[in-house]
């Protein structure tokens, strides 16, 4: 008897799953027949890698295969591309990066796209008006000179602190607490001034340091007095 009930209760729940109590036929397919369908995902372009680089008409390039060189009136610098972009110059001057067609739908394309495209735009600007870094020394005593090719800096320790500068780089200095950075090459001018600001970075109670000029430095409070 309870076998019964139970095969009854059984075939009431399949036929209300297939819809046979709402009056629903549901036909019987065998799973052998079911495919999936599976539909190939673009990825989108990159809104940097697929913007024109104008080029200046005091910069020159030169451009063979895969290897790129751009001189200008502050210095020459050269870029090897890898095989997932390719790089063109347009009847209009511009220079254009593009991705290529086999590689298209892989997310490295996208990544390198929008990266070169990028180094490129900073090799003409760098060539031709230069960039520079500027950085803020805080605390009492602390200054900064320059000697020759040499930054000596004066930050709070029992000697200064020489760094040779770069042949490639110019540094100054202004007022004593203002060191300027500029060159050609964007990379160079900032691992040099990370450099610089590595020997005493910023700290957070009284701000002294060696910090960026527009770095926004989060302060702490100090210990508060015991509570009377």
């Amino acid at each position: 008897m309870a076998s019964s009930i139970l095969s009854l209760q059984t075939s009431n729940l399949r036929s209300a799953f297939l819809g046979e109590k709402n009056g629903v036929g549901v036909p019987n397919v065998p799973t052998s027949r079911v495919s999936v369908v599976r539909k190939a995902v673009e990825c989108k372009e990159s809104r940097i890698g697929k913007q024109p680089i104008p080029i200046p008409a005091n910069v020159t390039l030169t451009l063979e295969g895969q290897d790129l060189k751009v001189k200008g009136p502050l210095g020459e610098m050269a870029l090897t591309y890898p095989w997932d972009v390719r790089v063109h110059r347009e009847e209009s001057g511009a220079l254009r990066v593009r991705r290529v067609r086999k590689s298209v739908e892989t997310r490295r394309a996208n990544q390198m796209h929008g990266l070169f495209r990028t180094l490129t735009d900073n090799m003409v600007v760098g060539v031709s008006k230069g960039f520079e870094k500027r950085l803020q020394l805080v605390g009492v005593g602390y200054r900064a000179t320059v000697e020759g090719k040499d930054l000596v800096l004066n930050l709070g320790f029992s000697h200064p602190v020489r760094m040779a500068i770069p042949d490639d780089l110019k540094v100054k200095v202004e007022e004593n607490t203002r060191i300027v950075v500029s060159g050609y090459d964007k990379s160079n001018i900032g691992q040099f001034a990370a450099s610089v600001r590595k020997w005493r970075p910023p700290e957070p109670y009284k701000g002294k340091g060696v910090k960026y000029a527009d770095e926004v430095v989060r302060r702490k409070e100090g210990k508060a007095g015991k509570k009377k």
